[in-house]
């Protein structure tokens, strides 16, 4: 890859990290004046209500993970329920005098830099077109037409049926509270979003898969971002595009051919974006490092990655919908919590990319991610400092890289969970989390632990990708808690470089990219909860 390209990578990786002394650079405030509007609308399109789920798929929260749902049909009904259950509202919370949505993916701060694209066939009465997912109204607005020619040539290409699914970026929605570092959360809530998809297609026997040999220019010239007018700082910036098809389909081409392309890039769009705020900051190093990742042309992958037993854990009787809708960030948890041991594997084990499971199977890359674990109050475990290794390749050169004197002593055979030093670590988790309690008071917290440089060496696209898995595997975490009874929530703030300390790390060869924690919520009794659609309803019936 360019030099140039990795050393700006870390240049940039190595100024956002926060510190003891001092945070990355941010406004230092906040400008409620100029607070980003949390929602996209395209003006003067054609707008297309999506019906609500009168009832939800009838899943058990045991096939969330796994692909053994019948194909249902490709039509605008199981349609607006995908996406419903993975991009839409979960609820309203209010205070006096405030009021704010909550959607299904998390988000940095509530902040949601992650847009939606839909490129669907003829459907009902649907015409076949370009439309970006209004989850506030629950609407598509039609950008553009797509003719059955072109449609006609994409099932010949994949050989079956499906629809194309695209999400992208706005940086000044994160980097008007965070600054220089919210290029991070903006890659971090991609993977949310992506696993969000992956997981809701599985409700329909559908199947999400990444078409990770195409370059950001051919997903903006599909999705008309090279032929929109954006205001300054607003623009949409390209992460992905993936094609949805039944699961029962076992492989599928992973890129679209050039001539399609070009037929997209011909095609008419429509719609004015409307505008965030009212001012906006240049954070430039955001905007450059955007653009030294921006990912080229290249060959199609596909990963093994095994078909490993689920750990045979406590089932939960929450269905997997409702796992989904009832996901919250936890914003306070009780120090006395306690999780039973067989939750805590349960949790850990749906972490782990397994052949045609859901969301890893989205085939986004071989896993690059480990865990540092917390652990404070599991039953039967004692407390300390643990290590969770997701991809077994890795385990000697953590082992070389790792302090010495770490005993690495496997909890049990079925997970990749190794002790490595007994200990109360409540005050140090809480420590290099930005000194926020809800990393000790919980029942465990985590770091994720990444192969940061040798990745990095390959491609600088690649930086983007590991704080998609991050992400991802950040999506399974909030879910399990809910599944287990409990709660968790994502930590976007924590100190670099303590972190690798505490593990006897040096230099840029493992990195950690977002933390996480997971205990016993503690309610606001302040708070109303309203029905996520409850604006829209009452006027369409």
């Amino acid at each position: 890859m360019n030099d140039q390209a990795y050393k700006d990578v870390i240049r940039y990786h190595e100024a956002t990290k926060h510190h003891f002394q001092r945070y990355a650079k941010s406004a230092g405030y906040m400008d409620w004046q100029n607070q980003p509007n949390p929602f996209r609308f395209y003006e003067n399109t054609v707008r297309i209500s999506l019906p609500f789920l009168s009832q939800d798929p009838d899943v058990a929260h045991r096939d969330l993970y796994r692909r053994c749902r019948p194909s249902q049909p490709f039509n605008l009904a199981n349609i607006a329920g995908f996406l419903e259950l993975s991009l839409g509202l979960s609820a309203w919370k209010s205070t006096p005098g405030s009021r704010w949505s909550l959607r299904m993916n998390p988000s940095s701060g509530n902040l949601h830099p992650t847009e939606a694209h839909l490129i669907l066939p003829r459907l009902d009465n649907l015409n076949g077109g370009i439309y970006h997912y209004n989850p506030l109204m629950h609407v598509l607005e039609r950008r553009g037409e797509v003719p059955p020619e072109i449609w006609e040539s994409i099932v010949s290409h994949f050989e079956t049926y499906g629809f194309l699914v695209a999400l992208s970026s706005i940086f000044w929605r994160e980097s008007w509270k965070y600054g220089e570092r919210a290029f991070r959360y903006c890659n971090h809530d991609v993977g949310h979003a992506l696993a969000g998809l992956s997981l809701a297609a599985g409700l329909y026997g559908w199947r999400l898969n990444y078409l990770n040999a195409l370059s950001d220019d051919d997903i903006q010239t599909i999705l008309g971002f090279d032929r929109t007018r954006w205001h300054p700082l607003e623009e949409e910036h390209p992460e992905l595009l993936c094609f949805i098809h039944g699961a029962e389909i076992k492989a599928i081409s992973r890129t679209l051919p050039k001539d399609i392309i070009q037929a997209f890039a011909e095609t008419d769009v429509m719609g004015r974006p409307n505008r965030l705020s009212g001012k906006r900051v240049n954070w430039k190093i955001i905007y450059h490092t955007a653009t030294i990742t921006r990912k080229p042309p290249t060959s199609a992958q596909t990963y093994d990655y095994g078909r490993k037993p689920f750990f045979p854990g406590a089932a939960s009787h929450i269905t997997a919908p409702n796992t989904i809708r009832r996901r919250r960030s936890a914003t306070s948890l009780d120090p006395d919590g306690i999780m039973e041991q067989v939750h805590f594997f349960s949790i850990l084990d749906k972490t782990l990319a397994r052949n045609a499971c859901s969301p890893f199977d989205a085939q986004l890359g071989e896993p690059t991610v480990h865990f540092v674990l917390f652990v404070h109050s599991i039953d039967g475990l004692e407390r300390g400092l643990y290590f969770f290794v997701r991809n077994q390749t890795d385990i000697q050169a953590l082992k070389r890289s790792l302090q010495a004197e770490f005993v690495w002593r496997q909890v049990t055979k079925t997970l990749p969970l190794y002790l490595l030093r007994e200990g109360d670590y409540r005050r140090k988790a809480i420590e290099v989390s930005c000194h926020q309690e809800i990393a000790g008071y919980s029942m465990f917290s985590l770091g994720m632990i990444a192969r940061f440089s040798e990745v990095l060496r390959t491609a600088a696209y690649r930086y983007r990708h590991l704080f998609w898995e991050a992400g991802m595997i950040g999506q399974v975490l909030y879910l399990e808690a809910e599944a287990q009874g409990v709660r968790g929530t994502g930590i976007g703030c924590y100190f670099d470089d303590p972190v690798h300390e505490i593990l006897g790390l040096t230099g840029n060869t493992w990195q950690s990219l977002y933390h996480f924690t997971v205990g016993r919520p503690i309610e606001d009794p302040r708070l109303t909860t309203m029905p996520p659609y409850h604006h829209l309803k009452e006027s369409r019936e």
